[in-house]
């Protein structure tokens, strides 16, 4: 009975630090992949984005978050008007996001996107798998905006590995190590509105729409319930030329999840001909991020981040490594960059 307390104050207590934290991943390279977390994106380019990611969080600490993903969208059907643009030619020393690009720009053509999510985000004994599908719609709203919105719908798989659960002494109850995985499989909502044009976006997601409880228990451990909650992001952006070849997209994102304060990252990303990327991030009262990236060819783009903390985990973490790795499938017209997404 004592040992069945320990595992339930134990658990409970794990929980309450998870529900009264975001309990959605960060990720600090979302600036390359805005549909991990806005829907709405799903399909805004004429081609098909595949993007894969591994964040190995805090590293240095024990059970430190790891998060892995992968994502797929596209249009739903393939338009060719007004797709050959400047960007389509590369011409040797031109950059193909000069000022013929943005004479040329054009808002979307009505049109259906669809998308995949899969991700994994593992926390000590903690694990949520979660897997999901898109729609999205855009549409012209002048001759160089558009608006998109869209919703993901699927599930997430919470588990709990009694096997790992930690109790400060050498031996384990084999009872409670015997219980193995625990699930609980609760539905899973997003959605989104993305707002954009040649020189500004402007996103509302909401991701965990549907609040609910959640608990593990067997016949051995048992733990209270915890609680989902919504959260809310809003994303802005704006694009500046600093000269031909060079180009700046100061950005924010702003992140609400009731009772919490609101969580606020503040992005700078320099593009070189959009072949190479430099970049920085803060955090609001958590760390500074750095950001480095290349578009190898028309087909695959890589990008890294590393993040210092500047709270009290500095001490004990030797910081975040993110890597992004992108392929365009059916890039008919040889893009090297994104037509919207910057």
């Amino acid at each position: 009975m004592r040992l069945r307390l320990i595992v339930c104050l134990s658990i409970l207590f794990m929980i309450c630090i998870r529900t009264g934290a975001q309990q959605r991943p960060y990720y600090t390279q979302y600036i390359m992949n805005n549909y991990i977390i806005n829907p709405a994106v799903a399909g805004i380019e004429n081609y098909w984005d595949i993007k894969a990611s591994h964040r190995l969080q805090w590293v240095g600490v024990q059970d430190a978050p790891v998060t892995t993903y992968l994502t797929i969208h596209g249009p739903l059907k393939k338009s060719d008007y007004g797709w050959e643009t400047a960007t389509s030619v590369r011409a040797r020393g031109e950059n193909p996001r000069g000022q013929a690009y943005w004479q040329s720009y054009q808002s979307a053509e009505p049109h259906h996107g669809v998308g995949f999510t899969m991700l994994n985000d593992r926390t000590g004994p903690l694990n949520r798998f979660a897997a999901f599908g898109t729609y999205s719609y855009h549409m012209g709203i002048s001759p160089q905006t558009s608006l998109a919105a869209g919703v993901s719908v699927g599930f997430s798989n919470m588990s709990l590995d009694a096997s790992k659960l930690n109790f400060g002494t050498t031996t384990v109850d084999p009872a409670v190590a015997g219980s193995g995985m625990i699930n609980r499989i609760r539905p899973d909502v997003s959605a989104g509105l993305w707002l954009y044009s040649k020189k500004y976006f402007l996103g509302i997601a909401a991701q965990q729409i549907v609040p609910q409880n959640i608990a593990f228990s067997d016949n051995t451990v048992y733990v209270e319930k915890g609680k989902l909650v919504p959260h809310l992001f809003f994303s802005a952006g704006y694009r500046m030329q600093l000269s031909e070849d060079v180009s700046i997209l100061p950005s924010a994102l702003i992140r609400y999840i009731s009772p919490l304060p609101l969580g606020v990252d503040f992005n700078a990303k320099f593009m070189y001909q959009d072949i190479m990327w430099l970049g920085a991030s803060f955090r609001y009262k958590d760390g500074f991020s750095a950001m480095a990236g290349m578009n190898v060819s028309h087909n695959i783009n890589i990008g890294y981040s590393y993040d210092l903390q500047t709270s009290r985990l500095n001490t004990v973490s030797k910081g975040t490594h993110e890597i992004v790795i992108g392929f365009q499938l059916g890039n008919r017209y040889g893009d090297w960059c994104p037509r919207n997404l910057w």
